[in-house]
């Protein structure tokens, strides 16, 4: 029997389990254990709440986790309920898919204000993450600057401009939603510090801000390069930049009272205010012959009590396992961390790809454990951790719990919304304690 603890419930643990049914049948053992009592990571807290069809892919991972070979073991924190050394003592092979939930830092002055937050905390409070629930971001207006271009700073445009009737078939938790029922921002600012041509926005997501209710995507012209220019990009990006020309080819919807407005060339450069952000200092830039982004001198200032940075995530470091702090990730190669250690998915490669980009990777790595491994080492696994979490009196919570916690949330939600989620752990505790009819 070969044993194997995966760390972390998101899209990677649960391809990296898949594989390891496929690979070993019904001799392994896998325990996916998360600090959360709620499985599914970046699904549930990650993924704009009004992309449903994205968060299906969960059902998925659900068949993977009613198996026997596989178990969730939710609300258990690796490093203060048990220890990376002391599962690696108990287990075959130890995954690491964590994810990168850790907003890399904005460093420049003034990023420390009130009203200046990441794009994990800000996507966190809408989504309903426990750590970020309290966040209280001010959005009294008018406006917003979100720094970045690719699609988490897209998804943070788009919901803080769609109207509340857009918003209300969303599982956005209700704590947001009246909030932004309340928000007097008419004006989102995404800058970015190059050019139409280098942005990390997917045509789906670009061709949105297209159709919303009460919001216009403003791209000024000039920003764009030449239209024969394009042919030397990858078809999506084509596709992408050629939204970005329809929208700078008709021009603002005047009818519509909010503005979506792309800011190329530029890059901030500092925040101010009497002790909260009030405007961006941003340096209007060029690109130099190999695409980098430099400085004209040319600053302006943007008004905004909001700032959002989205210019990406880090894995935060374990004890007691290497990291490479310049990549923002545990150090591996291919995967293999120590004897017996290994990493998956962003905790492995850095933020980069798409949810789908997991499966393979998750298929990877159970192969190299394979290959490591063999039949198995005689580890007791699955009863050890239990033992030793019971011991600890940590409070475990199952998939059948997490059920009763799905239940209650389809329950509780608003008309029309799937669900309406519990953001306090108390409160996933209770639910997952009470079995529903």
């Amino acid at each position: 029997m070969r044993h194997i603890a995966v760390i972390g419930s998101g899209p990677a643990g649960y391809y990296t389990a898949e594989a390891a049914q496929k690979a070993f049948g019904d001799d392994v053992r896998v325990d996916i254990i998360d600090r959360m009592p709620v499985p599914f990571g970046l699904i549930r807290t990650g993924v704009a709440p009004d992309h449903q069809s994205i968060k299906g892919v969960s059902r998925r991972y659900e068949a993977t986790a009613l198996t026997e070979t596989v178990r969730f073991v939710g609300n258990v924190t690796v490093g203060q309920d048990v220890t990376i050394a002391e599962l690696r003592e108990l287990y075959d092979a130890v995954v690491l898919a964590t994810g990168a939930p850790a907003d890399r830092p904005l460093d420049i002055p003034g990023s420390d204000l009130p009203g200046v937050v990441g794009s994990a905390a800000f996507v966190g409070w809408y989504n309903g993450h426990p750590d970020f629930a309290g966040l209280a971001p001010p959005l009294v207006g008018p406006g917003a600057v979100v720094i970045g271009n690719g699609n988490v700073a897209l998804d943070v445009a788009r919901i803080l401009a769609k109207s509340q009737d857009e918003l209300a078939a969303s599982d956005i938790v209700n704590h947001a939603f009246r909030a932004l029922e309340r928000a007097g921002i008419d004006t989102v600012t995404l800058l970015g510090r190059r050019g139409p041509h280098q942005i990390a926005m997917t045509p789906k997501e670009l061709g949105e801000l297209g159709h919303l209710a009460r919001a216009t995507p403003v791209v000024e012209p000039g920003d764009l390069p030449p239209t024969d220019e394009d042919a030397a990009l990858e078809p999506g990006q084509r596709k992408s930049v050629t939204h970005l020309r329809d929208y700078a080819a008709t021009g603002p919807d005047t009818a519509k009272p909010v503005r979506v407005v792309f800011d190329f060339f530029a890059m901030p450069v500092a925040i101010k205010g009497e002790g909260r952000a009030e405007r961006v200092i941003v340096e209007r830039t060029a690109l130099d012959a190999e695409g980098r982004a430099t400085g004209t001198g040319e600053t302006y200032a943007i008004p905004a009590h909001l700032v959002v940075s989205c210019i990406g995530y880090r894995t935060p470091p374990i004890d007691g396992v290497p990291y490479d702090a310049r990549a923002g990730r545990f150090a591996n190669d291919e995967g293999r961390i120590l004897p017996g250690l290994y990493a998956v998915g962003w905790a492995r490669r850095g933020p980069s790809g798409t949810i789908g980009t997991n499966r393979p990777d998750g298929f990877a790595i159970v192969e190299k454990i394979a290959e490591d491994i063999g039949e198995g080492s005689g580890k007791l696994g699955r009863p050890a951790l239990d033992a030793l979490l019971a011991a600890r009196t940590v409070d475990v919570v199952t998939f059948r719990d997490w059920q009763n916690i799905d239940s209650a949330e389809v329950a509780a939600a608003r008309d029309g919304a799937p669900r309406e989620k519990f953001v306090a752990v108390d409160a996933m505790l209770g639910a997952a304690r009470t079995p529903t009819t």
